[in-house]
C-alpha cells in the first residue's frame, strides 16, 4: 500500500526521468546545501573575529573552482561508464577493490549526513519564518516526519518521486533567485539600509590561521554534496542516457555555483553574521533584509 507493487522490467524503461525531474531527483540534496553552506563559512570563521568575515567570499569563489573541477570530471566519466559511473565503481576499476570500497563507505556516511543536516537546515529555515516551531522537540518531531516522508517517496519508485520532488526542487531554485537578484538590485543600485553598516564585533577566540582557512573551506564544500548523483543515476534518464545526463550535471553546476556565490555575496553585502543558536539562519537573515529591510 505504501510502496507500490513491483516495476516488471519490461516496464522499467517507461518509468525513466525526462532531464526536468532527473535535475529535481538527483540534484536535490546538491542544491539544497545552498541554504546552509555560507552559514557553515561563516560560522567556522567567526571564531578568529568578525574582521575576518570578509574571506567567506574568497572561499566560496574556490569552492566553486573546485565544483567546476569536479563537475567536469564526472561529464568526462559519464560517456565512460552508461550504466553508472560514481566513485564507487571508477576508484574500483582505475585503483583496485580496498580504494573502491573506502569511496563506497565514505559516501555511504555523506548521504546519511546530508539527509540529515539538509533536512534540519530546512525545518530550521521553516522556525526562522515561523518562531512558534523554534522548540528543540517541535524540530526534531518534523525532521524525523520528513525523513521517513522522503524515503516512503523513494521507495515508490523514481518516476513518482522525480514528480513530488520537482515541485518544491523548482520552487527553491526560484525563490532563491529572486532573492538574489532583488537583493543585488537593492545592495547595488538601490540603497539599502541594513541593521548594521558592519559587522558586529566578535572577539577573537582563535587566531586566523591557514588551519582555519582550511577549516572554512571544508565546511564550506558541504555546497558540493550529492554532486556525483547524477553520474551515479545515469540509467535512471531516458535515452540517450549519457548525453541527457551530462546535460543536466551541467544545469546542476551552474545552479548551484549560481546560487552559494550569489548567497555569498548577499551575505556580505548585508553583513550578516551565523548565529551560533542557528535560527535565525543565515539565508533567512538574508530574506529579511532583502524584502521588509
Amino acid at each position: 500500500m505504501l510502496i507500490g507493487s513491483p516495476i516488471p522490467t519490461s516496464r522499467s524503461e517507461h518509468e525513466r526521468l525526462t532531464k526536468f525531474k532527473a535535475l529535481a531527483v538527483l540534484s536535490s540534496d546538491a542544491i539544497s546545501s545552498v541554504a546552509y553552506a555560507t552559514e557553515a563559512i561563516l560560522a567556522t570563521l567567526i571564531v578568529a573575529g568578525s574582521i575576518n568575515l570578509g574571506l567567506t567570499l574568497p572561499i566560496s569563489f574556490a569552492i566553486v573552482l573546485l565544483l567546476a573541477i569536479v563537475a567536469l570530471s564526472y561529464r568526462q566519466t559519464i560517456p565512460a561508464y552508461p550504466n553508472g559511473g560514481g566513485s564507487y565503481i571508477v576508484a574500483k576499476d582505475n585503483l583496485g577493490t580496498l580504494p573502491g570500497l573506502v569511496a563506497a563507505a565514505s559516501l555511504m556516511i555523506d548521504y546519511v549526513l546530508t539527509v540529515s543536516v539538509s533536512v534540519s537546515a530546512g525545518v530550521q529555515a521553516l522556525a526562522t519564518l515561523f518562531p512558534a516551531l523554534s522548540s528543540t522537540f517541535t524540530i526534531v518531531s518534523i525532521d524525523v516526519a520528513l525523513v521517513l516522508f522522503i524515503m516512503l517517496v523513494n521507495l515508490r519508485g523514481v518516476r513518482e518521486s522525480g514528480s513530488i520532488f520537482a515541485i518544491p526542487t523548482y520552487i527553491f531554485i526560484g525563490s532563491a533567485l529572486l532573492l538574489i537578484i532583488v537583493g543585488a538590485l537593492k545592495s547595488f543600485f538601490i540603497q539599502h539600509n541594513p541593521v548594521i553598516g558592519h559587522f558586529q564585533y566578535v572577539a577573537t577566540t582563535e587566531p586566523l590561521s591557514i588551519f582555519l582557512i582550511l577549516r572554512s573551506f571544508a565546511a564550506g564544500c558541504a555546497a558540493m554534496t550529492g554532486t556525483e548523483a547524477i553520474s551515479n543515476g545515469i540509467p535512471a534518464f531516458k535515452k540517450p542516457e549519457a548525453r541527457n545526463a551530462a546535460t543536466t550535471l551541467t544545469w546542476m553546476a551552474v545552479i548551484l555555483g549560481t546560487l552559494f556565490i550569489g548567497t555569498t555575496v548577499l551575505a556580505m553585502s548585508y553583513h550578516i553574521e551565523a548565529n551560533p543558536a542557528g535560527n535565525p539562519t543565515v539565508i533567512g537573515q538574508i530574506a529579511q533584509q532583502v524584502f521588509t529591510g
